[in-house]
């Protein structure tokens, strides 16, 4: 079995809090990667959204586009809409030659909302999560037929949050998953559960890391997801609480393949984002040697 190993440039710098943030370039980013060894990083603000100008960038450091994020509202939104939004990005990636787009849906979440406790997340109804499922269903349909797959990530102050959320929201929708172990861990999930529960969509994988007591300290009452974030609740595996050795075999076990991405936002400052990179490079390399796994360029 086979797995490729990529970095999220949130490492780096951050979407949605700029003071989480290194002031480094997109060259030095990917420099600093590649010597940790990384083959793949998803696409971040500092990205030029065409291969013309990114693509000998990349090369430059033997890095590929493994991924990014879509600010998806189909939500509240039209699906027209929504699909004028996104063909950029399709299009792009599919120059690039992407495994997917990850769809994060931000319609209502409180993920960017530093003022706002996580505890105010919004929440549907069965019957809403169906009609939204059947829309990001026939939404992740039309993409995929235009040559580039979605993977829905659950996310922390999202709509679809937490376990018993994402069981209901896999039960009427039939769009391929990303699964994120730290998002699920922070929201009090089982990671290896969910892991069983839901294998046959997985098709994308963020190894993402939590120190549990940073997560045992959050008040979800009166903090942000932002304010957890800052107080350094994620971090890289190999640095944090989780088992990435359970969760690899258990993948395995089940026939993933593909992408492995250290995802993992935090202070660059207080925790250098090259050192934290080698960490977590160091440690997928032993977890995949144990699960058997051949990783890949």
């Amino acid at each position: 079995m086979q797995a490729k190993l990529g970095i999220a440039p949130i490492a780096w710098w951050n979407d949605d809090d700029a003071s989480l943030s290194d002031d480094v370039t997109l060259e030095e980013a990917l420099r600093q990667a590649s010597v940790a060894g990384f083959t793949g990083m998803e696409t971040g603000r500092r990205f030029p959204m065409n291969m013309d100008e990114l693509g000998p960038i990349l090369d430059r450091f033997g890095i590929s586009v493994c991924g990014g994020w879509f600010s998806g509202l189909l939500l509240d939104g039209d699906m027209e809409a929504e699909k004028d939004r996104i063909a950029a990005q399709l299009g792009f990636f599919k120059a690039a030659g992407a495994p997917c787009i990850v769809y994060g849906e931000t319609a209502r979440s409180v993920q960017g909302e530093r003022t706002v406790p996580l505890v105010q997340k919004p929440i549907l109804s069965e019957a809403e999560m169906a009609d939204y499922g059947r829309r990001i269903s026939d939404f992740a349909d039309w993409c995929a037929a235009e040559g580039m797959p979605l993977s829905y990530h659950h996310h922390m102050g999202a709509v679809v949050e937490r376990e018993h959320e994402l069981d209901l929201f896999m039960k009427h929708s039939s769009i391929p998953l990303l699964y994120d172990a730290g998002h699920m861990a922070f929201a009090g999930g089982d990671v290896m559960r969910v892991i069983e529960n839901h294998h046959a969509r997985i098709s994308h994988v963020h190894t993402k890391d939590v120190r549990a007591e940073v997560v045992n300290a959050v008040d979800k009452g009166a903090e942000s997801f932002l304010d957890a974030v800052i107080k350094g609740v994620f971090t890289v595996p190999g640095d944090g609480s989780l088992d990435f050795e359970a969760i690899v075999k258990a993948l395995a076990g089940k026939g993933y393949e593909g992408w492995f991405v250290v995802e993992a936002e935090q202070d660059p400052v207080a925790n250098p984002p090259l050192e934290m990179a080698k960490v977590g490079h160091a440690e997928l390399l032993c977890v995949m040697s144990a699960a058997g796994y051949e990783v890949v360029s």
